[in-house]
């Protein structure tokens, strides 16, 4: 059986999938890190298209085009969209995909503060 993917369980998702990336931190394994925190950003982001379109993108370059349109009418979620498009750059560009995962302090942050862009979509999406 499907479960229908509401806001509410996309971001539960994202916040276990932040949760999986700090426990790959924890055991000192940072690219996989970086990219269940891309992942966790990527599901946030869904969520609050989802709230707010009730489309759910099918593939990340949707999610991208979709945040933007919403953000052009939303100041708020327009502030969001530059955090978006970084971890996509940091996380999962250069330090899942490319190796580069330097600066150490820098990545380790970009992944611990995933939690905050979850919350602020959570707040934008008014759930």
């Amino acid at each position: 059986m499907t479960q229908v993917q509401t806001p509410e369980t996309l971001f539960a998702d994202a916040r276990a999938m932040h949760e999986a990336a700090l426990e790959r931190l924890a055991a000192g394994d940072i690219r996989d890190a970086a990219e269940k925190a891309w992942c966790a950003t990527v599901g946030a982001s869904n969520a609050l298209i989802l709230a707010r379109t009730g489309n759910m993108p099918e593939r990340s370059p949707g999610t991208s085009r979709e945040l933007r349109v919403i953000a052009q009418n939303d100041r708020e979620v327009r502030e969001l969209v530059p955090r978006y498009f970084t971890k996509q750059a940091v996380l999962h560009g250069e330090c899942f995909y490319m190796g580069m995962c330097e600066p150490l302090e820098d990545v380790t942050q970009r992944i611990q503060e995933t939690i905050k862009y979850i919350e602020d979509a959570e707040r934008l999406a008014g759930v």
